[in-house]
């Protein structure tokens, strides 16, 4: 019974991601992602939300997978299983899942938000979705299971993906990172991971992204910290802080919102996504911000919030907004353009609490937005913030754990898999167990 990959999205660069795993005559698909900065060129649409446009375009913009690199395998698909809710693992479902007679399985977290971008983008899903819990186990098929191992990143419910087949286990770390203490949710399941490897593992996809840093990804304890130095150690008597980050990154907001608490100040949260991602996880209980910030969700609401703020006096505030990576029509662009009639003043403080993602699209929307910033004389904090990426000691502890036959590097550019693979010859891999793959390539494992 052999097993076969397709990489079939994500591996020439990173986003849209989307693997098949063939055993036999059954498949199993893993991710189902946005190409973000691709799709919100065709969608002009910059808050994370379903757009109503066709298939065809979005392929041909190459913001969803191509599907058809597997249409041969179309009517053997068994499950499509995102691996966590960030948008370029589940973003594609409501475009292609259609496609195939199979459910969606996915941690709480995971399925919750997919209901919420069903929902607001009007495209219903004929597939069930079956919610599995961390650290469980289903049996989608006679020969196949598949169990959701939990691990840390930078939204909840992040699992990686067990496919146990009869030549061994198929796992999926495509997004993680190792974080002893989290600020939400538990350290990854060690022990599970260790007894894995003592099973066999045939294959790992491997989270590249950080591989060739050489070192650990700190904690979100360690961002968090990095957060109450900015906003509990430096004078902002009288002045207003906005604070952006990730919409997704829960724990991140949790940080924000109870540091603001800390000051006496009074924190809302403005913009669409962040209020999905938001009640998502209030929903299934893992936060309960509105009793603690106001949440404003739609655009008409959010000026009336801002002059709200300006009469009361904006130091017995705090505003957590979109707009981390300078996206035009987010909040903060909006406020830095003047199109809000929001007043900044010298010394007010913007904290970006994230990153800029490396992509030409970004750095220059972040250098507009900054320079805007700039002339209002505000103080810019950048780059308060923890990577959800293991970083290359990350890296080799997990394969170091799982022992596995093949390592197939994902999630990253060609210097970061070159990273991985350098790494694994380390510990005694050669050339033929490590892939470097590119999308629509099929390998054979045994």
């Amino acid at each position: 019974m052999a097993v076969e990959i397709c990489t079939v999205s994500g591996f020439d660069e990173v986003g849209r991601n989307m693997v098949a795993v063939k055993v036999d005559d059954e498949v199993v698909i893993c991710d189902m992602g946005l190409h973000l900065e691709n799709y919100i060129k065709v969608t002009e649409d910059e808050e994370e939300h379903v757009v109503k446009l066709g298939r065809d375009v979005l392929i041909k913009a190459k913001a969803v997978p191509d599907d058809g690199l597997i249409k041969d395998w179309q009517g053997k698909v068994k499950a499509i299983i995102p691996s966590h809710a960030h948008l370029d693992h589940l973003g594609a479902i409501p475009y292609l899942a259609f496609h195939y007679d199979a459910p969606v399985l996915g941690t709480p977290y995971t399925i919750q938000v997919l209901k919420h971008i069903i929902t607001d983008g009007g495209l219903p899903l004929k597939n069930k979705l079956k919610v599995v819990d961390l650290n469980g186990r289903v049996s989608i098929s006679r020969n196949l299971q598949v169990e959701f191992v939990n691990i840390t990143h930078s939204t909840p419910h992040t699992a990686m993906v067990v496919i146990h087949t009869p030549q061994g286990a198929v796992v999926y770390a495509n997004d993680f990172k190792l974080d002893d203490t989290p600020t939400l949710g538990k350290p990854p399941n060690y022990e599970r991971i260790k007894e894995l490897g003592r099973e066999g593992v045939l294959a790992v996809f491997v989270d590249s992204t950080n591989a060739s840093i050489d070192a650990k990804t700190p904690s979100e304890k360690v961002a968090r910290d990095m957060l109450a130095d900015v906003l509990l150690s430096q004078n902002h008597n009288g002045r207003g802080i906005i604070v952006t980050t990730f919409s997704s990154h829960i724990a991140r907001l949790k940080s924000i919102i109870e540091l603001g608490q800390k000051m006496g100040r009074r924190v809302v949260v403005l913009g669409r996504s962040m209020s999905k991602y938001i009640t998502a996880a209030e929903e299934l209980k893992l936060v309960n911000f509105s009793d603690k910030a106001d949440i404003v969700r739609f655009s008409a609401k959010v000026g009336n919030k801002l002059r709200q703020i300006d009469r009361d006096g904006k130091e017995r505030y705090l505003i957590i907004c979109t707009g981390h990576q300078g996206e035009p029509k987010s909040v903060l662009s909006r406020i830095a353009s003047g199109l809000l009639n929001f007043n900044l003043g010298p010394k007010d403080a913007i904290i970006f609490s994230c990153r800029v993602i490396p992509t030409p699209t970004n750095r220059k929307n972040r250098e507009r937005l900054e320079a805007m910033l700039r002339r209002t004389n505000v103080r810019i904090f950048r780059d308060v913030h923890q990577s959800g990426h293991a970083s290359g000691q990350d890296v080799r502890y997990l394969i170091e754990l799982l022992q596995p036959k093949h390592i197939i590097p994902s999630h990253g550019e060609r210097k970061s898999k070159e990273a991985v693979r350098h790494m694994a010859a380390g510990l005694g891999y050669d050339h033929k167990s490590v892939h470097i793959a590119h999308d629509g390539q099929r390998l054979i494992l045994s």
